[in-house]
């Protein structure tokens, strides 16, 4: 009863490790620690199966590594034709109703007069290139669970034991299937949580960042810029001519040319490492890059400018740029970068000017950028807060 109550324990604490985790790989590292604790191996290992790409993917190795592995690996890849358990084995066996038990292999390979089984006797099959492995890596035994999500084979959970240790049993190999199981539903909850946290840092109409997501990361960057000195510059786009095409083609030919425009937009964001994209909403977008210098950005933003004059119904950009790299006086807050570049953008567009206007290059912006609007109505793009001094 005692070892029944420990892994009733286990089970528990591996569901409630998942749960707590803040991100993918920390609910993959919680699922690969928690079963081998629950299952006494010395290692564990979490896989995915990318089937567009016939291969398993390692997610995370955990515990006693061996020479190589890395925790969170960036390509450790194998082709699933070296393990036909994967595609054929498990899915026949789950196919007819059954139950996609896990399995055990040893680094001793199968038993003499037994050459279909692994030394246990009760695995798929015998698994040259798991028993290499295992080899290889100085392990002597491993027990393999197949993850089932949304009723398709989704990956594999993988523990080890060292050589010399006891060999996993069957009973072990029963508790391992439960154990993926309480994976595969952690595994869900995590995917429900990265799709919400998508949706809510995500423009649906064009897939560019929202203004939270800027938010978020201006915050960041402005943080690094104040530890680090890192140049942080954002260029603000408003589309000219949105309501005239809304009016007179309507909606739908205006969101297809809010959608042409946020391709260009991320398309031209890229050329700066690590840039944000974003809509921050009706016909008013951004660029977010930490890192560039300004004269850079202004580069990009002017290539950005040309590339929007020639959209189908466009009537170009009015675009205006804030960064630290120009004189522009103290950034004390995200929201005195906003105001200088929401300046800069309206006189571009009071200018109807086809380039990018610059803070700190036009003397204007920054007085327009601290000045109060004369009317409800004049300079609609400065966020509407009082200047800050």
């Amino acid at each position: 009863m005692g070892g029944d109550d420990a892994r009733l324990r286990a089970v528990v604490s591996l569901a409630q490790t998942m749960a707590a985790a803040q991100t993918p790989r920390g609910c993959w590292r919680a699922a690969a620690l928690g079963a081998r604790e629950a299952l006494g191996g010395s290692f564990a290992a979490l896989s995915v199966w990318e089937r567009d790409r016939g291969r398993l993917r390692v997610l995370v190795n955990a515990g006693a590594r061996a020479e190589g592995e890395e925790e969170f690996p960036e390509e450790e890849v194998y082709p699933v034709h070296r393990f036909p358990e994967i595609t054929e084995f498990l899915h026949e066996r789950w196919a007819g109703g059954g139950e996609p038990d896990a399995w055990v292999e040893t680094a001793e390979g199968p038993v003499d007069g037994e050459p279909d089984s692994a030394a246990t006797g009760y695995g798929p099959g015998y698994c040259h290139q798991r028993v290499a492995a295992l080899r290889r890596r100085g392990r002597g035994c491993c027990v393999v669970a197949p993850i089932v999500l949304h009723g398709r084979a989704w990956g594999e959970l993988y523990v080890a034991r060292p050589v010399g240790a006891p060999v996993f049993g069957r009973a072990d190999a029963d508790f391992a299937t439960v154990l993926a199981a309480v994976v595969a539903a952690g595994l869900a909850q995590t995917e429900r949580l990265e799709e919400v946290r998508k949706l809510a840092f995500t423009d649906p109409l064009t897939g560019l960042a929202n203004r939270r997501a800027v938010d978020v990361r201006l915050d960041e960057a402005l943080e690094r810029h104040r530890a680090e000195g890192e140049v942080v510059s954002l260029v603000v786009c408003d589309l000219n001519g949105l309501k005239w095409v809304n009016d007179t083609h309507g909606h739908a030919v205006g969101d297809r040319l809010l959608e042409r425009f946020g391709s260009v937009l991320s398309r031209c964001g890229a050329i700066l490492p690590g840039a944000l994209a974003a809509r921050l909403g009706g016909d008013e977008f951004c660029l977010l890059a930490v890192g560039p210098g300004a004269d850079e950005v202004v580069t990009v933003a002017t290539e950005l400018c040309e590339r929007a004059a020639g959209l189908e119904f466009g009537n170009g950009v009015a675009c205006g740029i804030a960064s630290t790299g120009d004189d522009i006086g103290p950034v004390v807050s995200a929201r005195r970068l906003f105001r200088l570049a929401d300046a800069a953008q309206y006189r571009a567009k009071a200018a109807r000017s086809d380039r990018p206007v610059v803070a700190g290059r036009d003397d204007e912006v920054i007085r327009l950028a601290d000045s109060p609007p004369k009317s409800p109505h004049d300079r609609r793009r400065l966020r509407g807060n009082p200047p800050e001094h």
